[in-house]
C-alpha cells in the first residue's frame, strides 16, 4: 500500500484549483486556504472589481492567483472561465463551486424572477462549472477534485422565506451524488460542504441595513441555537475544503460535511 506522508498529504502544489464566488466572503477564505497550501487559484465572480482586489491581496501573500470575471449562470462564460485557466495554468484539477446568491422572499412574496434567478445561480451554476470543468479533467487523464458548497438547508430548512433557495440547496446535493458516481470512473472524487452560520463582511453590511437574512448567515442567532456558542469564519469552511480537496479525503465522494458549530443539534 502506498502511504503518503503526513508533510505531503495537504500539498497542493502543482495543482490548479478554480473557486466561484472567491473573491469575498466563504470563498475568499476558500481560495486563501488553497492557495496556502501551494495551488494555483482562479478567483471567479461576477463583480470584476472584487475579482481584482482579492487577486492583489493574494498575490502579496506570495500566492499564486489569478482571476476570470464569470456569471456561471452563462454556459459560454464558464467555457471561457475553463479555457482561460488552462491557458494560464495549464489544467484544472479542483473545482470548487461556492458561489451563491439567498435573497429573503416569503413564498407569498416569491415572484418567478426571482425564483428562476436563484436556481439559475445556485443550481444551473454548479452543473455548468462541473459539466465543463469534469469535461476538462476527464481530457487530463489524471482525476480530480469537486467541492460544491451547499448549506445546512440542504438538510433542513432554517426559517420561512428561503424556499427557493431550499430548492436550489436541496438540488445541487442531490447533483454532488449523482454526478459523485458518474466521475468516480474517472478518478474526480465530488463532495459537499453545507456551511452553518459563517459571519462574513456581506452578512454584517445587510444586518446594519436590517435586512432579513438566512439562519446560515444570520451574524447574532440565539447563542443556545448553536452548540459552540459562535458564529463561524470563513476559514472554518477553508480548512474542511482543504482537507476535500486534498489527499486527506483520499477514500471520500459523495459525501456532504456538515460545518455549523452544531447547529442542526438544537
Amino acid at each position: 500500500m502506498n502511504i503518503i506522508s503526513k508533510d505531503k498529504l495537504l500539498d497542493l502544489s502543482g495543482k490548479t484549483a478554480i473557486v466561484t464566488g472567491g473573491s469575498v466572503g466563504i470563498g475568499y477564505g476558500i481560495c486563501y486556504r488553497l492557495a496556502e497550501a501551494g495551488a494555483n487559484v482562479v478567483v471567479t465572480s461576477r463583480n470584476l472589481e472584487e475579482v481584482n482586489k482579492a487577486v492583489e491581496e493574494l498575490k502579496q501573500k506570495s500566492f499564486k492567483v489569478t482571476g476570470v470575471k464569470t456569471d456561471i449562470s452563462i454556459e459560454v462564460e464558464v467555457k471561457n472561465l475553463v479555457l482561460e485557466t488552462v491557458k494560464f495554468f495549464g489544467s484544472v484539477d479542483i473545482l470548487v463551486n461556492n458561489a451563491g446568491i439567498f435573497p429573503f422572499v416569503p413564498l407569498s412574496q416569491l415572484t418567478s424572477e426571482v425564483f428562476d434567478k436563484v436556481i439559475s445561480t445556485n443550481l444551473r451554476g454548479v452543473f455548468l462549472t462541473t459539466k465543463y470543468v469534469g469535461e476538462q479533467m476527464i481530457k487530463q487523464g489524471k482525476g480530480g477534485k469537486i467541492v460544491n458548497i451547499t448549506s445546512i438547508d440542504a438538510i433542513h430548512p432554517s426559517m420561512v422565506g428561503l424556499a427557493h433557495y431550499d430548492a436550489s440547496k436541496h438540488g445541487v446535493w442531490g447533483f454532488t451524488k449523482n454526478v459523485a458516481l458518474e466521475l468516480a470512473p474517472h478518478k474526480i472524487w465530488v463532495n459537499a460542504v453545507a456551511p452553518g452560520g459563517v459571519m462574513t463582511h456581506g452578512v454584517a453590511v445587510a444586518q446594519a441595513q436590517g435586512k432579513p437574512v438566512t439562519v446560515e448567515r444570520n451574524p447574532e442567532p440565539p447563542k443556545m441555537e448553536i452548540a459552540m456558542g459562535r458564529m463561524g469564519v470563513p476559514d472554518d469552511i477553508g480548512k474542511v475544503v482543504l482537507f476535500l480537496a486534498s489527499d486527506m479525503a483520499s477514500y471520500m465522494t459523495g459525501s456532504q460535511i456538515v460545518v455549523d458549530g452544531g447547529y442542526l443539534l438544537k
